[in-house]
């Protein structure tokens, strides 16, 4: 004979969602589960808390490791005079600069624009130096013709060291009648 563990009438029972133990046995005690949710919850918990103390952790250390934009350098070698031939012009683009060689020796012109930082290219048919970005055009001297330049080009200085090099300053601007003589 089986009892109502549901019901408190004690009479056998095949109600529905009732359940039906044999007869003389009590209700069995649940039987602890070795993981709760409370202990799943917490559990949880910790390693959110972890996960979140590392990453400001490694923010930190990161903070530690300065992530610095090096400028390019402001004096720099460009070679020999006889790298030049006379009545040469010359394009160093990663220094987005001219270099001219006259029978009165070399003198470097930017190839910066004033206005928006385009490189500007140089005609020797027109002897002159045009923007292709937005048409300004500068003349021989890097002066402006016509367009939205605001200044004209940087004249840089010029200089050789001991063994002959030529050297070129950037943060020194000369006017443009400076010549190095060869």
């Amino acid at each position: 004979m089986t009892r109502c563990v549901r019901g408190t009438c004690g009479k056998p029972c095949s109600r529905s969602g009732g359940i039906v133990l044999p007869s003389g046995d009590a209700p069995a005690a649940p039987v602890p589960d070795s993981r709760t949710r409370r202990e799943f919850l917490s559990k949880c918990a910790g390693w959110t808390l972890a996960a979140t103390v590392a990453g400001y952790a490694s923010a930190a250390v990161a903070y530690l490791d300065p992530r610095v934009l090096y400028e390019p350098p402001t004096q720099f070698s460009i070679g020999r005079p006889i790298d030049f031939a006379p009545g040469s012009a010359t394009f160093l683009e990663e220094k987005r600069l001219f270099v001219f060689r006259a029978s009165e020796g070399l003198y470097a012109v930017s190839a910066v624009c004033s206005h928006l930082g385009c490189n500007v290219r140089w005609t020797a048919a027109k002897e002159d130096f045009e923007c292709p970005c937005h048409g300004s055009v500068y003349d021989r001297q890097g002066r402006v013709v016509s367009g939205p330049a605001p200044r004209p080009l940087e004249w840089y200085a010029l200089s050789c060291n001991k063994s002959g090099v030529v050297m070129v300053d950037t943060t020194k601007t000369v006017a443009p009648d400076f010549r190095l003589r060869v």
